[in-house]
C-alpha cells in the first residue's frame, strides 16, 4: 500500500455494513494530510482521487480482500472539501460480470452533495 493510500485509511472511521451490499463509512482529513500539500496552497482542497483511493479502502475493509481498480465510469465532484471537514461515502456493490463489481458511491458532508463515483473493481485475496 502506498503512501498516500496509508494516510486515507488513518482516518477512515465508523465503517458500518448495512447489508451484504451496501457501506457506509466516514473520513476526516486534518489539515496536515498529505493530499492537501500543494493543491491549492491559499485554501487546500481535498483532490478527487483522494476520494476515489477512499473508495477504494472502503471496499478493502469491508470485503476483507485486495481490490483493484479497473475503470473510473463516472466521477462527478459537485463540491470543494477543506481540511477539517467530516466526509460521509455511501457505496453500493453490484456483481458484474466474471470478478468484476460496480461501485456506486454517494459522498455527502453536512447533508451537502459532494461527489458521486462510479468505479468498477476486482477482488481478490
Amino acid at each position: 500500500m502506498n503512501i498516500i493510500m496509508q494516510e486515507i485509511k488513518q482516518y477512515l472511521s465508523d465503517i458500518t455494513e448495512k447489508d451484504s451490499n451496501n457501506v457506509s463509512a466516514r473520513f476526516l482529513f486534518p489539515e496536515e494530510f498529505i493530499g492537501f500539500q500543494g493543491h491549492f496552497s491559499e485554501k487546500p482542497v481535498l483532490p478527487g482521487f483522494c476520494k476515489i483511493q477512499a473508495v477504494l479502502i472502503i471496499l478493502q475493509e469491508w470485503r476483507k480482500k485486495n481490490v483493484r481498480l479497473k475503470e473510473i465510469v463516472l466521477a462527478k465532484f459537485f463540491s470543494p472539501v477543506s481540511c477539517g471537514e467530516e466526509l460521509i461515502f455511501e457505496c453500493t456493490e453490484t456483481k458484474g460480470n466474471n470478478e468484476e463489481s460496480e461501485i456506486h458511491t454517494y459522498i455527502s458532508s453536512n447533508g451537502k452533495k459532494i461527489a458521486k463515483l462510479h468505479l468498477k473493481v476486482t477482488f481478490n485475496g
